[in-house]
């Protein structure tokens, strides 16, 4: 009996030993930074909090609960096993993100991958690294919205106005005392008015009135361009979500400019006819929206040419022609009843003068430059390069525009503040391997490959240099 007791608490000590021994360690955030950087990086977001090429890594120990860890190492050294082996969670994932495929890691660590995940959940909730550009106050990594001061500081203009007035007031009876019991015979005792229109009130109200022009004409050049979260309606209903994200047109097939000009450029109805020529009715408006495109560039759907002359054409005829396509495509097909018939065509159409047509300029034709209502415009004395960010830096066009192939109708999703911009400068990294825009930085590549520096980010190659920005 005394022996089994022994036995079993050396077996007690053991386990707790072991177990006291395993809580013990401690990740090693920074391999999981590196092994991030150099395995994950290209295909998964750094922020782990949106998707880009892969999903986004922040909960994967969460997604991956109801299963042994052993099959989370597992997806990630051979993904395309598990697949093929009809693991429940890689073939939900591959039924997700095919046909993109994850690249193998056979050599792998454990502890290797349990770094990776301590750096994940570091990075998405905010205790590790430096915070997401975003210039806003987080409280245990949760972003906290700003409280609008501005009732407070009136208020507090108001009290200390009436204090200045009693103060006046007091100051003003004083005197008067003074004057009577210095003899000082007829003493006059001033007034409110007086008080008010004395020269020492008025000065005083001009300054404050220089101050706060001053403090509303700055802060308004500072908000110039920054509406977050501005979302206009467009004179063509057209789906980022339904062509970047469900058909996977690449941002820089229609904003070519972005990796090549300062600008990014709106694309030109021609781009549109890239697809559009041979692709006539929409999956989510049929030929309404369409329409718009082939009118405003003299496109005749119902032909599949180009019509000649058509900026001299009536608008009669130019209306003939496109209530006919509307009608045998889209009517006729969806097999509705004339005058049910009669009356869409006749919207659809009246839809297309709307969009097409300006109504302060008085300009009745219908071809011409679509009026796209612009999102994000910076103010004049900002420069800011979208090839510099976009060719050089290798940044992803979601980085500052946010999950557009989630969007259906765009709208501003960055603040565009000086302070998120110079954020993103401190906390970017250059990507110096293999990018020749940086070969002349001799002495950042001879520290990195000596182990000296981590990394370099745009402020150390002079990211947060006024001129930059202001010129």
């Amino acid at each position: 009996m005394t022996h089994n007791i022994l036995k079993i608490s050396l077996l007690l000590c053991s386990f707790f030993f072991f177990s006291l021994h395993g809580s013990a360690q401690e990740l090693d955030l920074a391999d999981g930074k590196a092994t991030f950087k150099n395995y994950c990086a290209s295909c998964h977001n750094k922020n782990m909090v949106d998707d880009m090429t892969g999903p986004a890594l922040a909960g994967v120990e969460e997604r991956w609960a109801d299963y042994p860890r052993e099959d989370l190492y597992a997806w990630i050294r051979n993904s395309q096993a598990m697949i093929a082996q009809g693991h429940p969670r890689a073939q939900e994932l591959w039924a997700q993100w095919q046909p993109n495929v994850m690249n193998s890691f056979p050599n792998l660590t454990d502890a290797q991958m349990e770094n990776v995940i301590g750096y994940i959940n570091g990075v998405a909730d905010g205790t590790y690294g430096p915070k997401p550009p975003t210039g806003d106050v987080t409280v245990d990594g949760v972003a906290v919205e700003k409280a609008d001061n501005t009732p407070l500081f009136i208020i507090l203009a108001v009290i200390l106005g009436l204090l200045a007035v009693v103060l006046a007031r007091i100051v003003s009876n004083l005197n008067y005392m003074a004057q009577v019991k210095a003899g000082n015979a007829p003493a006059e005792r001033r007034t409110l008015i007086d008080i008010l229109t004395s020269k020492g009130v008025i000065a005083f109200l001009i300054f404050a009135g220089v101050v706060v022009g001053g403090f509303t004409t700055v802060n308004s050049a500072i908000e110039t361009g920054r509406q977050q979260g501005y979302q206009p309606e467009q004179p063509i209903n057209f789906s980022h979500a339904l062509h970047a994200g469900q058909q996977k047109i690449e941002c820089q097939y229609c904003h070519d400019g972005a990796r090549r000009s300062k600008h990014s450029v709106i694309p030109a109805a021609n781009t549109c006819m890239n697809c559009h020529s041979a692709i006539k009715v929409g999956s989510n408006y049929g030929t309404k929206e369409l329409t718009k495109i082939y009118a405003s560039v003299g496109y005749d759907p119902s032909e599949g040419k180009y019509i000649d002359n058509y900026d001299d054409m009536p608008r009669s005829e130019i209306e003939n022609i496109y209530k006919k396509w509307i009608g045998d495509n889209y009517v006729k097909a969806a097999g509705i009843l004339d005058a049910e018939g009669e009356a869409m065509i006749e919207e659809q159409w009246n839809g297309i003068v709307s969009a097409l047509t300006d109504p302060e300029s008085g300009d009745n034709k219908i071809a011409g430059a679509i009026e796209w209502k612009r999102i994000h415009n910076l103010p004049d004395h900002v420069y800011f390069n979208h090839a510099q960010h976009v060719t050089v830096g290798g940044l992803e066009c979601q980085t500052c525009h946010g999950p557009v192939e989630e969007m259906e109708v765009v709208y501003q999703y960055s603040p565009l503040s000086m302070g998120w911009c110079i954020n993103c400068h401190r906390q970017t990294e250059v990507k110096f391997a293999e990018n020749d825009y940086y070969d002349s930085w001799e002495l950042y590549h001879q520290q990195l490959e000596a182990g000296e520096r981590e990394a370099v980010t745009v402020e150390d190659i002079g990211g947060l240099e006024c001129q930059k920005c202001h010129y």
